[in-house]
């Protein structure tokens, strides 16, 4: 029951920016924004609920935020067709240099006193509310994605966007929806770590895993479900090292952070599956170009 509930734990925030970068990469641009996303949903949550007491104010600060730092991110890669990557990494950047900023101007330490965070569930056993929420989001997302329009849209875009274009589909606006939705998550997900486990802000205490949930949307092929599994696989990974370590059983810890990147390069190279991007992830849209 105690690794269940610690690869729950671990994989909660991985799946809900995991299903955020979802949206991005299945409308056509790549975001790698999401570290930094998460990060600044971590802070704007524990920064809210310090100053007006409530964390549930600060869960709402957080994706307002995201999305307002995903929107960034929006203008360059699809209105001025900037490299995505680039983008995606200066935001990274940027993130990072602000939080310290603004934690150390807030606490001179740089990092928060202990808060008050969301209460626990307690049934079948203790564990955060994000859990079941993510779970929720993975079954919203799936439905959204593969039954709705709007869903139909959003994947229009990323496969073909002239296709779409000539359909009547304005791509720029379904790009724009998707980069923001994945602002929206990843700033939720940053919150489930600060407000929802950890009860404190702490300078990068996402650590990495922004790219941990990006990885499991790749490894994941695109999709909600895949994307939810690969992130419990990564969790499971995590989890086990305690418990591992407790029955005399010693692995590096650097192979276990390693093991995520190690299965999306392999999926990428079609040695673990085989794991297809959107077709026109990544390339800017010109209207009317052939």
């Amino acid at each position: 029951m105690i690794i269940i509930e610690s690869t729950l734990r671990y994989a909660m925030p991985l799946i809900i920016a995991a299903l955020g970068g979802m949206f991005s990469e299945l409308s056509g641009v790549v975001n790698i924004a999401l570290e930094g996303i998460m990060l600044l949903g971590s802070f704007t949550a524990v920064a809210v609920a310090y100053l007006t007491g409530s964390p549930y104010l600060g869960v709402l600060a957080a994706m307002v935020g995201g999305a307002a730092l995903a929107s960034i991110h929006a203008v360059v890669s699809i209105r001025y067709k900037a490299n995505q990557v680039v983008s995606g990494t200066a935001i990274n950047i940027l993130a990072s240099g602000v939080t310290t900023m603004l934690a150390r101007g807030l606490w001179a330490e740089g990092g928060s006193p202990p808060i008050q965070r969301i209460p626990d569930l307690t049934w079948p056993f203790r564990i955060s509310p994000f859990v079941p929420l993510a779970f929720l989001l993975v079954a919203l997302c799936h439905w959204f994605v593969y039954y709705t329009p709007m869903g139909l849209r959003l994947r229009a875009v990323g496969e073909h966007p002239k296709a779409a274009d000539t359909a009547g589909i304005s791509v720029e606006r379904m790009r724009y929806f998707g980069v923001l939705m994945s602002g929206v998550f990843a700033g939720l997900a940053g919150a489930g770590l600060s407000v929802g486990l950890l009860s404190a802000f702490e300078e990068g205490m996402t650590n990495g895993r922004g790219f941990i949930a990006l990885a499991a949307l790749i490894f994941g092929k695109w999709t909600p479900v895949g994307a939810c599994l690969a992130a419990l696989l990564f969790g499971a990974a995590t989890a086990s090292q305690t418990f591992m370590q407790a029955l005399g059983i010693q692995i590096p810890a650097q192979f276990l952070l390693m093991a995520p990147y190690i299965l999306t390069m392999l999926a990428l190279a079609g040695v673990v599956g085989r794991a297809t991007p959107p077709a026109s992830v990544g390339i800017p849209y010109e209207k009317g170009e052939s």
